[in-house]
């Protein structure tokens, strides 16, 4: 017994507008199972095409454009006004004790902690951003006879005049609240906002720098805001060829976006789209050239392994409810009940009694 095609697209068109359905059991046949379609005694009459259940893993997926970026973005201001004498390097990571720029030819060096610079320190001064400073001087070999504590004593004074004289600077044994930026760990200097012979302040940028982290940026249509959802996974293809995996670790905030500098791929209306940042499951053996270019990035929604699966267009919607297969076996066929998972890629998960690999089913025509 033949189905007509009609009934089949029918089910063409619910599939294309739901992804995943399931189908509860229960499913009524429209014939008796197992009875040929030629039970009657009239001519049996095959089903125009046929295809195979095939068994394979389905995978809902989304694949958007993105580009390799670092975490954390932020912009760096100098507390004091001054003249920009050396620019900052983009592209340069710079660790403990190095120069990020230099401000009235005097350097500006990164320390590392959690408190920002936020006054200048001498001796007499108490303090959390004393207790890392003093912690900075150990880990760079100036704390020779230090206490680490939050007094800035005569101690803390000393250290400072040697790791002054270092620097080749007026060693006073005073920090001004320009001369150190503090991080919580080494940076990557994503661009020099202030150029040489720039007037810098409180109100201006001097450069933005991230973390050494790598990342991947994208942007997704608002319709698919489920997919940046912290923890979806995704397979990254690199332009070096080759793919990495990942998992989408938070929403970029737009002013971030913006200062990515279009790092995530255009896709329309900005204001429609959502920015998500990736986190790389394996951030090794990242080439220079996998660093350029666009990355395809494919946003993993929903997933099922080792299931039977069939073209969309060989499932048939029951009268009775439910749907089928048309089963083939040579000129006969009959009609089985089925349950429908994951639809992807054209094909549509089933399971039910009796179905294997290979089994023959009729499909609409073409």
């Amino acid at each position: 017994m033949s189905f007509a095609p009609q009934r089949r697209r029918a089910l063409v068109a619910l599939a294309t507008a739901v992804t995943a359905t399931t189908v509860t059991a229960g499913v009524m046949l429209l014939t008796n199972p197992g009875q040929d379609a030629s039970a009657d005694g009239r001519k049996p009459k095959g089903p125009p095409t046929t295809t195979e259940i095939t068994r394979t893993d389905l995978v809902q997926s989304k694949t958007v454009d993105g580009q390799l970026d670092y975490a954390q973005r932020r912009a760096v201001k100098s507390p004091v006004q001054g003249t920009i004498t050396k620019a900052a390097q983009p592209g340069k990571t710079v660790a403990l004790g190095q120069r990020l720029y230099e401000r009235d030819a005097r350097p500006v060096v990164l320390l590392y902690g959690a408190t920002p610079m936020f006054r200048a320190m001498k001796a007499g001064t108490r303090g959390p951003d004393v207790l890392q400073l003093e912690r900075n001087l150990r880990d760079l070999g100036f704390g020779s006879g230090l206490y680490v504590d939050v007094r800035y004593d005569e101690a803390t004074k000393a250290a400072v005049k040697a790791w002054q004289k270092s620097l080749d600077v007026t060693a006073n044994g005073e920090i001004g609240q320009g001369d150190v930026v503090f991080q919580r760990g080494p940076v990557r200097v994503v661009t020099a906002d202030a150029a040489l012979a720039d007037a810098i302040g409180p109100d201006k940028a001097v450069l933005t720098v991230a973390s050494t982290k790598p990342v991947v940026r994208a942007s997704l249509d608002q319709a698919d805001g489920a997919l940046a959802a912290a923890g979806t996974k995704v397979e990254i293809t690199l332009p070096g060829g080759g793919t990495r995996h990942g998992k989408v670790s938070g929403v970029v905030a737009p002013e971030e976006s913006d200062a990515a500098g279009g790092g995530a791929a255009d896709s329309g209306d900005a204001s429609q789209n959502i920015d998500v940042e990736i986190t790389l499951d394996d951030e090794t053996k990242l080439r220079e050239k996998d660093r350029q270019g666009t990355l395809s990035v494919k946003f993993v929604s929903e997933s099922r392994k080792d299931v039977l699966t069939v073209p969309v267009e060989a499932v048939v919607a029951l009268r009775e409810g439910g749907y089928g297969l048309e089963l083939v076996q040579g000129t006969k066929t009959r009609m089985v009940a089925v349950e429908t998972g994951l639809t992807a890629d054209g094909r549509i998960e089933v399971s039910g009694p009796g179905l294997a690999e290979g089994m023959k089913v009729g499909a609409a025509e073409q």
